[in-house]
């Protein structure tokens, strides 16, 4: 059985940033605080401008004035932003929203990565994200301050969490938008969000960890495996873990997922707006009317949350008026109710009263389909894996695991598994990372997501190598290029802070050379034939310096690498001197 007394004492405080699609918050805890009550962290209460909303998170959102210079962040960024607009200077002012999705849907991420801000201005990925991340940083410092824990920087374990199916660039990409922060390198982990919600409910009274007809349940019994389904704004992550004698948690599924989170869902309300009004209709509005826009989503946010299939008749969102004037302006001769009366598609289904849109249930529920069928059709490809076949429950957190439509989807889907949603199943992640913070070291083994390689040439022959990679080196020997030297296997399993037992030697390509430079891939595939297939991917450059070249060609380094953590981690060593090289990837470019 797990205890706190497995708990890190190399840090007086844990504290964790949960950078989210939608929403992001912070919170901390003493190591004191932890071992008395591992759940006990603090958290910020944020309001937005009218008051109707409080959360233990805000917006995503970030404004930078006309000079790019870091304005506010939150509801205070969005609340400003719309007064800017009611006063005509928002033009030269930049608000970003909703773009952490940037960092999983770009496929080659760079340092140079340009975000597009609401009226499409840009600006660098790396100075928003920094923006942001230095922000809650220094705000959660104030907290602390105010709550009597002056502490100096190296007391702080610092813990900022990333979806599990992030590449290795976007993880990389995080981590050093973190340093430019000010968030210390080697006191910063990132904590992988299913992972970091396994440890929020591992910590749940027993009492409190109850399925859908109020039973108790005991998920984290020795040898018990369970799915971990976050379901956020953004990204749908899924794991899946098995508890382990000693109560730490082994994963035994790969990660996997998708973008298919509560967002998906607004994108579907836009786009049912888009088709009862017209397409340039809300496009007038999105750009002219950001304040209405902002107010729209807010209000559509609070909605989503209540709409269930128990529900009667039709449902009522509120509309800004905005939008119906604009409609009035391109159809003086029509009124919105006839409108939509004289469309086929939708005059049995929709209804339009003054600010009020009224959908039948079916349309309402219709903007949910594609996201709950992307979600249960994916955790059926995970339930029917060989290693999954003994699946106890699954564990809904995140946001959007607190909407009772896919709480159902899911239920129904799997009638045969228990399904259980915590108490603040919306704060599971950030929670979870403070426990994280407090002890790093739980999560003992993953399964590994892509086989990850290395570019190397070997001894060319002429019965398995393609002629076309043939080369002759320095010394007039014929070797094979491009050839995948494998670390690791997909779905293999890999320790925590062991290196895999396949250990690279690598030698410079030229007399002359002063550095070594080694190409990491990864692939789909268990064991690639070259670097070049089809299912291969290069994920960056893992660099050293080499600056004697007294022995000419023969100088190299012993590299091994450990993909147990969240992070890859590499240890090369010179075969002469024995010393210890700095070597890290550059995934970036």
């Amino acid at each position: 059985m797990f205890t706190t007394d497995m708990a890190s004492d190399k840090y007086l405080i844990s504290a964790a940033i949960d950078f989210g699609t939608t929403y992001s918050g912070y919170a901390f805890s003493t190591r004191n605080d932890f071992k008395t009550s591992p759940l006990n962290a603090s958290c910020l209460t944020w309001t937005a401008g009218s008051g109707q909303l409080q959360s233990f998170k805000t917006s995503s959102s970030v404004l930078f004035n006309a000079d790019g210079e870091f304005d506010s962040f939150g509801f205070e960024a969005e609340d400003k932003y719309s007064d800017l607009v009611l006063e005509d200077e928002h033009k030269e002012w930049y608000l970003f929203r909703r773009f952490k999705m940037a960092l999983y849907k770009k496929k080659n991420i760079k340092r140079d990565l340009e975000l597009k801000d609401m009226n499409g201005k840009q600006m660098p990925a790396l100075k928003v994200f920094s923006a942001i991340l230095r922000y809650l940083k220094n705000h959660l410092l104030g907290e602390c301050a105010k709550q009597g824990f002056e502490s100096v920087d190296t007391d702080i374990h610092w813990v900022l969490t990333v979806p599990a199916i992030w590449s290795e660039p976007a993880k990389q990409f995080m981590r050093e938008a973190a340093i430019n922060a000010g968030l210390p390198s080697d006191q910063l982990i990132l904590a992988l969000e299913p992972e970091a919600a396994s440890l929020f409910c591992k910590h749940q009274p027993v009492q409190s960890m109850v399925d859908g007809e109020g039973k108790k349940m005991g998920v984290f019994r020795h040898g018990t495996k369970y799915m971990v389904l976050d379901a956020g704004g953004g990204t749908i992550d899924v794991t899946v873990h098995q508890v382990q004698k000693n109560g730490t948690i082994r994963e035994i599924h790969k990660a996997s997922g998708g973008n298919w989170g509560g967002t998906s869902v607004d994108e579907e309300f836009e786009s049912l707006l888009s088709d009862i009004v017209g397409e340039q209709i809300v496009r007038e509005f999105k750009n002219d009317f950001v304040e209405d826009v902002l107010e729209l989503y807010r209000s559509f946010e609070m909605k989503k949350r209540s709409i269930s299939k128990t529900m009667e008749g039709k449902i009522t969102f509120n509309i800004p008026s905005k939008l119906l004037e604009i409609f009035e302006k391109h159809y003086p001769n029509d009124k919105m109710d006839m409108f939509i009366k004289s469309n086929p598609k939708y005059s049995s289904d929709v209804t339009w009263y003054g600010s009020k849109l009224r959908l039948s249930k079916a349309l309402t529920l219709s903007l949910f389909a594609r996201s709950l069928g992307d979600i249960t059709d994916h955790l059926q490809q995970v339930v029917n894996h060989a290693s999954v076949q003994d699946l106890s429950a699954i564990l809904m957190v995140g946001g959007y695991s607190e909407c009772s439509l896919l709480q159902d989807a899911v239920k129904e889907r799997f009638p045969h598994l228990k399904v259980i949603v915590p108490r603040e199943a919306g704060l599971a992640v950030l929670k979870g990372a403070v426990i994280t913070g407090h002890c790093p070291n739980i999560i003992t083994e993953r399964i590994s997501r892509y086989t990850y390689g290395v570019a190397c040439r070997t001894l060319f022959n002429k019965r398995v190598h393609k002629e076309e990679y043939k080369v002759v080196d320095e010394v007039g020997v014929a070797r094979c290029d491009n050839v995948f030297k494998r670390h690791v296997a997909v779905e293999e399993s890999v320790t925590l802070g062991k290196s895999c037992e396949t250990n690279g030697y690598y030698c410079v390509s030229r007399p002359t050379d002063t550095s070594l430079s080694i190409n990491i891939y990864a692939s789909t595939e268990p064991s690639p034939m070259y670097t070049t297939d089809k299912s291969c991917q290069k994920l960056g450059t893992l660099k050293m310096s080499m600056p004697d070249t007294s022995k000419g060609l023969n100088r190299g380094v012993e590299v091994s690498m450990s993909f147990g953590g969240t992070e890859i981690e590499v240890e090369a060593v010179n075969i002469h001197t024995k010393k210890k090289h700095t070597a890290f990837f550059d995934f970036l470019g």
